[in-house]
């Protein structure tokens, strides 16, 4: 069971579970309740039913399906482990969890290896509350029981936990802090890209502020205030200063710094911890190649000194 927290007034029935972590996408959501398998206050109710804030949602999930996810026996970075949460340093290049594609090689298929491959949740998001594009980096949580899950997921869902998040981007960004506020949705051609110029934008906000201006380039820390799809990565696009290496939001021109993925690292989340209630801060190093790019661009007789980027 679910509850819709205050601020969910207004937001439509299948938008709300597509955060639910057992379900994922409106498409499961609309799948759900089209099966009659979702109550708002013991009610039956359409996919567009408007929420007011405060009911109870129920949702019968149907049985999992096998898909099938192998154990492997992937090296894993753990920055803190217990019985509820264990927090994962992810390197650039690994899918979170299955999808076309990316059937192996997986975090879903490390975990597997390490816990066992009895699923916390549907068997291809064994435990993933949150997620990490392949070529971002950094922080990320997974919950080792259904309570944790559930409780790491409201969090979530009334943003409550913080992240932080370290990127070099294109350019000389002149103020020294600022907000993006602009809403978040479908590129209204491109389907798989997400723009600011979507016609149904989510709100989305990203606090920034500069940590180092280097040549051609400057490093900057993000705060998302929200969970947009590639929120970071537009945002950034659209205020004229793309990510460095971002194959999607910033074509690369003449003269722009050369580096082999989107330069972004998540640096550091802040949660409860879901047994004990705790306030918890995991942080993990921007990685040696990000660290690489950084020091290859500062300006010429900066004196580097021991590393800002290190946890």
């Amino acid at each position: 069971m679910l509850a819709a927290p205050q601020r969910a007034a207004g937001v439509r029935l299948d938008r709300f579970l597509a955060t639910a972590p057992d379900v994922g996408t409106r498409s499961q959501a609309k799948q759900l309740i089209d099966a009659g398998r979702v109550r708002v206050d013991g009610e039956l109710r359409k996919t567009a039913y408007t929420l007011r804030g405060g009911e109870r949602v129920e949702v019968e999930l149907p049985p999992p399906e096998s898909l099938g996810v192998v154990p492997e026996a992937i090296p894993l970075v753990v920055l803190r482990e217990d019985d509820a949460v264990i927090a994962i340093d992810k390197p650039a290049g690994m899918v979170v969890h299955p999808a076309p594609g990316s059937r192996r090689g997986t975090l879903v298929h490390a975990l597997a290896h390490r816990f066992g491959v009895d699923p916390v949740g549907p068997p291809e998001r064994s435990g993933i509350v949150h997620r990490l594009d392949r070529d971002t980096s950094g922080v990320l949580l997974v919950a080792r029981t259904h309570a944790a899950l559930e409780a790491l997921a409201r969090q979530f869902r009334e943003r409550t936990i913080e992240k932080r998040y370290v990127a070099v981007v294109r350019g000389n960004v002149a103020r020294d802090s600022g907000t993006i506020d602009r809403p978040i949705g479908r590129h209204p051609r491109e389907r798989k890209r997400m723009s600011v110029r979507s016609r149904r934008g989510r709100p989305s906000v990203t606090r920034w502020s500069v940590v180092e201006r280097l040549r051609r380039a400057t490093v900057v820390r993000l705060a998302p205030e929200t969970g947009r799809t590639h929120q970071l990565r537009v945002h950034l696009a659209a205020i004229g200063h793309p990510i460095v290496g971002d194959p999607v939001y910033g074509a690369r021109r003449g003269g722009d710094p050369e580096f082999p993925r989107q330069a972004l690292h998540a640096e550091q989340i802040t949660f409860a911890h879901p047994s004990t209630g705790a306030r918890l801060t995991i942080r993990a190093p921007v990685p040696p190649d990000m660290q690489q790019l950084i020091e290859t661009l500062r300006q010429p007789g900066r004196r580097t000194g021991e590393s800002p980027y290190s946890a």
